[in-house]
């Protein structure tokens, strides 16, 4: 099968597809039953995450349940760190906790053989390309270099990231090698991904929004500008999706800066804006999450919205961020309904 019979590649290479392809952010995951069932059965998150035959089959049930036109591989961004031994672990209602990193910790930071640690991950993208239909694209990921870097600093996530923030100003030089030994990380992590079957990948800058213009240029652009060019530079070939959430107006030159094929969009940015991100090329997005939750009229209304305004050039259907527990799965097969029965 070449490429383009993938409706998700199509939008990524610049088309326009109707009904838009369609898939969601954590749409494997705890709102559905059958998910819990096997995060039961596998014992801990990480385990999870590194056993293939768990990471394949929560990662195909929603493929299974609603016909998504990509599966995205399961995993975490903080695999990373945990290949850096950073003593990852993830507690119930505290979420992902690790030892935090100081400038000391930074500078002997070393790569050695953490691709090897994630040698699970790597089978299990390899086993869903074998196992998924030919015409779903399967989708790799990683964590962005700030994002991650937040979490290695404060041990923990934290509201608007200050000990990331205050870390950066009095420690320049340590955590801009901080970023750039991450970015090349990522970099040869997306593109094992890639070797082994994923059709694209997508970067999570999930903390971008907590920085003012000048850092984002600096701890978001710069790194994931580094990311892309080093797994272009070696499969040039392969699609990059960016997702800088809360990042607002600042994603006007983000997808020039930083070579991304296509930009995620947030909840929060206005579907008048998106239009104008979109002239440059392909958007993916951005229904609130909670419209998932509340179902209905509010449910109808925002797809409708977004269709209406986006729906006539290159767009990827998604949410503006992941998929909430707390959202019943009978209002994803709606949403998955009113966004390919507008294309008929």
């Amino acid at each position: 099968m070449t490429g383009t019979e993938r409706k998700i590649l199509e939008v990524l290479n610049g088309k326009t597809v109707s009904p838009p392809p369609i898939w969601l952010m954590r749409q494997a995951g705890r709102y559905l039953p059958e998910y819990r069932e096997t995060r039961a059965k596998a014992g801990s998150f990480l385990d999870l995450c590194y056993t293939p035959d768990y990471a394949v089959e929560v990662t195909l049930q929603p493929i299974r349940r609603y016909g998504f036109d990509a599966a995205i591989l399961f995993s975490d961004i903080l695999v990373i760190p945990d290949a850096l031994n950073r003593n990852v672990h993830f507690t119930e209602g505290h979420g992902p906790q690790m030892d935090p990193i100081d400038a000391e910790g930074i500078r002997k930071l070393v790569c050695g053989d953490f691709m090897q640690h994630l040698a699970p991950v790597i089978e299990t993208v390899g086993r869903l390309r074998q196992y998924l239909p030919s015409e779903t694209t399967l989708l790799g990921f990683c964590g962005a270099p700030w994002t991650v870097a937040t979490y290695m600093i404060a041990g923990h996530g934290t509201p608007d990231q200050a000990p990331a923030r205050l870390f950066a100003y009095r420690e320049p030089e340590a955590f801009a090698h901080l970023l750039d030994f991450l970015a090349d990380m990522s970099a040869t992590y997306l593109v094992a991904q890639i070797d082994a079957g994923a059709d694209a990948v997508q970067i999570f800058d999930s903390w971008a929004g907590v920085l003012g213009e000048e850092e984002f240029g600096r701890f978001c652009v710069r790194p994931m500008a580094r990311i892309i060019a080093s797994v272009k530079a070696q499969r040039p070939y392969a699609k990059v999706i960016a997702f800088a959430k809360g990042a607002g107006l600042l994603l006007r030159d983000y997808r020039q800066k930083t070579g991304a094929d296509a930009i995620g969009l947030d909840w929060t940015v206005p579907l008048s804006f998106a239009v104008e991100l979109q002239k440059d090329g392909p958007v993916q997005g951005n229904l609130d999450p909670m419209r998932v939750v509340a179902g209905g009229q509010a449910l109808e209304e925002g797809i409708d919205r977004i269709l209406d305004k986006l729906g006539h050039g290159p767009l990827i259907f998604n949410l503006g961020h992941g998929i909430t527990p707390q959202a019943d799965p009978k209002n994803v097969s709606l949403l998955v309904e009113r966004v390919r029965g507008r294309g008929k």
